[in-house]
């Protein structure tokens, strides 16, 4: 039982720091999926939204001290009773969104290993049956050093991970897992290889024969019978390829722009999700981006997801003199965490990405 328990001892705490520590890399698009479960047709906690970044700091930061915990042997009843209590409620959640098909990925280890709702849900089992038997075998757990330096190693690491996550919300991620990393060709993240799986589905149609309902399946050809026909239903059999990018697409006045703008050189793009949304000291900062970029032969637009109103206004305020182009809000939540955020492509390929704080910091050749 001892070398069960300090095994699982090992595994749980290991995991949890790796755990906590990608989402500590990347606290804003934490924040994202929690907004996704406080939306209305999920756990409708809407009223928990503005707070949904504060809450992704401390869980993050609450999910790699556990784990620390757990490794040193310290504070053991605290430490257990909290990943006890976490995994039940991440083993609901991800049941919840599993079985309702509520939100397609937990984030538990962020973009760096995207999970199916089902492999969440699977993971979180195992993690329970883990920690009960840790429950189960807590007096086995000891810690490794003296209560001192257990104190120093927990005050270090509670430093060391704030330190990071102030550093990577007033910058970028230390490392980028998502789609949009530098050297990317956003054209070629696009394509769809030839010989790529396509997408099968099963159509049930449903039928009124005689008083009762009867279910005819295809693969999608509409049945040949005389009866009164009532509903449809698809289920996915096949699953089909899916580019690394697939939602990113550029309109200007309904015309799509994409290729147009993707085939361009020296070009900066600045991003902003929300542009009503987005931080004062940013958007001051895109008067003299522009400035210096254009002198040296740069093209400069903006991206937004925000209404054509709310763009005007904001430009009128700010004095911003280049035109925003319409572009999906998750996409532009995506490309960079910044609002506004700053891009830099070369036909396609993203050269630099900038926090709207490091704008002075992008180079121009």
């Amino acid at each position: 039982m001892k070398a069960i328990v300090g095994i699982c001892r090992i595994f749980v705490g290991i995991l949890f720091i790796i755990s906590g520590f990608i989402k500590l890399n990347d606290p804003l698009g934490f924040s994202y999926k929690l907004q996704d479960y406080f939306a209305e047709d999920v756990l409708n906690l809407v009223v928990l939204k503005p707070y949904a970044l504060g809450l992704a700091v401390f869980i993050v930061i609450f999910e790699v001290l556990v784990g620390v915990f757990l490794l040193l042997g310290t504070y053991v009843k605290f430490t257990i009773y909290s990943l006890l209590g976490m995994i039940v409620f991440f083993t609901f959640l991800t049941f919840y969104s599993a079985y309702f098909n509520k939100v397609t990925d937990c984030g538990c280890f962020g973009d760096a290993l995207p999970l199916t709702p089902w492999q969440s849900f699977y993971k979180d089992v195992v993690l329970l049956v883990l920690i009960l038997i840790l429950l189960l075998g807590q007096k086995y757990i000891t810690p490794f050093y003296k209560k001192f330096t257990n104190v120093i190693i927990i005050f270090l690491c509670f430093i060391a991970s704030l330190s990071y996550t102030y550093y990577v919300l007033m910058h970028l991620p230390g490392i980028d897992f998502r789609a949009y990393k530098i050297g990317v060709n956003i054209k070629e993240g696009m394509s769809i290889p030839e010989d790529a799986p396509v997408a099968k589905f099963n159509y049930h149609w449903t039928f009124e024969e005689n008083g009762t309902e009867k279910t005819i399946t295809t693969n999608g050809a509409y049945p040949k019978v005389a009866s009164k026909f009532l509903r449809y239903e698809t289920e996915e059999i096949q699953k089909g390829y899916e580019p690394p990018i697939h939602d990113f697409s550029i309109e200007k006045e309904g015309e799509d722009i994409t290729d147009a703008v993707l085939n361009k050189e020296k070009l900066i793009v600045v991003v902003s999700y929300k542009i009503d949304k987005a931080e004062k000291g940013g958007l001051l900062k895109l008067n003299d981006l522009f400035k210096r970029a254009t002198k040296e032969g740069y093209t400069v637009i903006g991206l937004s997801g925000s209404l054509e109103e709310q763009i005007k206004k904001t430009q009128l305020d700010y004095q911003i003199p280049f035109n925003f182009y319409a572009t999906d809000m998750t996409a532009l939540k995506t490309m960079v965490r910044s609002n506004p955020g700053i891009i830099h492509l070369e036909k396609g390929t993203i050269i630099q990405k900038l926090h709207w704080n490091d704008a002075e910091k992008l180079e121009l050749k």
